[in-house]
């Protein structure tokens, strides 16, 4: 029983926080962006950022090492790379569409147990990893410290991955993978409300 408990803990403590959480969109041009708390909480208030961060992390617990450290450790630094072309204002067409869709995606790829090379599923997060870099970076310029935003926006999204994660080590329980696909279902129906401008 001890050895189930983790997942199921990680699982409690993502809803926990996420029902209690003000949801809205995290990439709308409105609004300060603070610093550190700032940071910290703009991935967490967007929920079709949720959803593709928590993606990463159950596809990665799902297909197991090297994927499992591999994908949540791509995702953030190329997201890098798109915060940076967000800061310098580089015209990346598509952002909402592309972050919509990674929810669909991932989502889809974790309800059908998608198993593809290890360099295909990094060079999906990675492309992906662009387009929610980018939206955040868009923001930055107007960040009363800028450093301190990185900070808590790199931290945020690490324990959405962990809780993505945690999610997916319910393989290790009976029907585990009957839920995995079931939250893999729930990502994709979002991403897919998210898409057609539903939420």
């Amino acid at each position: 029983m001890a050895k189930n408990a983790a997942p199921f803990s990680a699982v409690w403590f993502f809803w926990i926080g996420f029902l209690f959480c003000d949801v809205a969109c995290a990439h709308t041009g409105s609004g300060s962006v603070n610093g550190f708390l700032s940071g910290l909480a703009h991935p967490v208030l967007g929920l079709d950022h949720i959803v593709a961060m928590v993606a990463v992390g159950l596809w990665g617990a799902w297909l197991g090492a090297p994927a499992i450290w591999l994908l949540p450790v791509v995702f953030p630094m190329v997201m890098a790379v798109g915060g940076v072309l967000g800061i310098f204002k580089v015209p990346v067409p598509g952002v909402e569409i592309l972050i919509a869709a990674s929810g669909v995606v991932l989502g889809a790829s974790v309800l059908t147990a998608f198993r593809p090379p290890l360099w295909v599923a990094a060079a999906m997060v990675g492309l992906f990893a662009v387009f929610h870099g980018y939206a955040h970076g868009a923001e930055l310029p107007g960040a009363q410290s800028p450093v301190g935003y990185c900070v808590g926006f790199v931290l945020a999204t690490g324990m959405i991955h962990l809780s993505g994660i945690g999610m997916g080590l319910l393989k290790r329980v009976k029907r585990g993978e009957w839920m995995i696909r079931s939250l893999g279902a729930g990502i994709a129906v979002t991403g897919t409300l998210f898409l057609f401008g539903v939420l």
